[in-house]
């Protein structure tokens, strides 16, 4: 493992007994699987979801928890299920811690550019609109007995029902699954307009099963679907991209819920990313000023602000606690893709 905080915190035996694919359609690669348990349709009240906990961003010296809460969890990733501790991290043990218009008068050119969002910025409110306020939403979980909030992106796939996000989102390392997992589309200031989607199939990578590896802190959720209507079919999906050319600007969505945020809004972080200068991981790294709450939200690359549609490339995974403004994530090469084609035919 790295010794890099997630944001929540094996083999082939183990995927089968936690319930994985009958042997005749085996994973692809090194993917490992969990059959839900099905959220209770009141778990979720407003008034749980505003005591969730933002999952942290940040590793540190452990608080002292109640043993079932510590249980079974490496140091950082106690250290970021402490409720609160997220809002006042600590450093990182043993790291040197990390609308379209038409244009026709002069007048006309500045009300577009006024209207359309930055390009490059470390934290603004979404108010552009389109596709990406629908298939992003938060994300509501439970683990060991504490709840928290995430962030996440509907994608498309051939179930019609796929959610990407963070690893530490789905599974805390080498420790428990989530329960009660939901994701609620399109949040927004307390809106739930397509309702929560609970999860049926979870899925990670083998080695942020096994280690907490920070290079595959991806989770990828196949959710029920709700009224009779599939995830995709109710708010759409943003396609998904594997071994992307590195360096390419990139948009990163959540709902950051430490201050000064409150995660009742969209927000989002434009720019270029670059590789990470402590070489402990294999993510990129962008400008960005995003507190808990927003790990698992969608990097989009390729982005048409205008439509709100871009491609998946990378999630929010973690920060180095002597660089706040940096928001790393991982990169989707073949263990992404692998994980990608397992739980979509979930």
């Amino acid at each position: 493992m790295t010794p890099s905080l997630p944001l929540l915190a094996v083999t082939a035996l183990v995927a089968g007994l936690l319930g994985a694919p009958s042997p005749e359609v085996p994973p692809l690669g090194d993917v490992v699987e969990h059959v839900a348990g099905h959220a209770s349709g009141i778990y979720w009240t407003p008034q749980r979801m505003a005591r969730a906990v933002p999952v942290g961003l940040l590793g540190g010296t452990p608080p002292v928890l109640p043993p079932v809460v510590g249980a079974a969890l490496p140091p950082a990733a106690r250290s970021a299920l402490a409720p609160g501790h997220a809002a006042q991290p600590a450093a990182r043990t043993g790291t040197t811690q990390t609308t379209r218009t038409t244009r026709t008068t002069g007048t006309g050119r500045t009300r577009q550019a006024a209207a359309m969002p930055p390009v490059t910025t470390s934290g603004t409110r979404w108010a552009a609109g389109g596709s990406v306020t629908r298939t992003t939403g938060r994300v509501f979980l439970t683990l060991n007995g504490v709840d928290f909030s995430c962030s996440a992106s509907a994608v498309r796939s051939a179930n019609r029902d796929l959610v990407v996000t963070a690893g530490h989102c789905v599974k805390d390392g080498a420790g428990a699954w989530a329960e009660n997992w939901t994701f609620v589309p399109g949040y927004d200031e307390g809106r739930q307009p397509y309702g929560g989607f609970p999860a049926r199939r979870m899925f990670v990578a083998g080695p942020w099963s096994r280690s907490g590896n920070d290079d595959y802190d991806v989770g990828m959720v196949a959710v029920d679907d709700l009224d009779g209507q599939h995830l995709t079919d109710a708010v759409g999906g943003q396609p998904i991209g594997f071994a992307p050319p590195r360096g390419r600007r990139t948009y990163g969505f959540g709902f950051p819920a430490d201050p000064p945020y409150d995660g009742e809004r969209l927000l989002y972080c434009a720019g270029v990313p670059h590789g990470d200068p402590q070489g402990q991981t294999r993510d990129q790294g962008l400008r960005c000023d995003l507190t808990a709450g927003a790990s698992g939200g969608p990097w989009l690359s390729g982005f048409d602000p205008a439509s709100g549609r871009g491609t998946l490339t990378s999630v929010s995974s973690f920060k180095y606690s002597n660089d706040h403004r940096t928001m790393y994530g991982p990169y989707f090469g073949n263990a992404v893709r692998d994980l990608y084609r397992t739980a979509e035919r979930a």
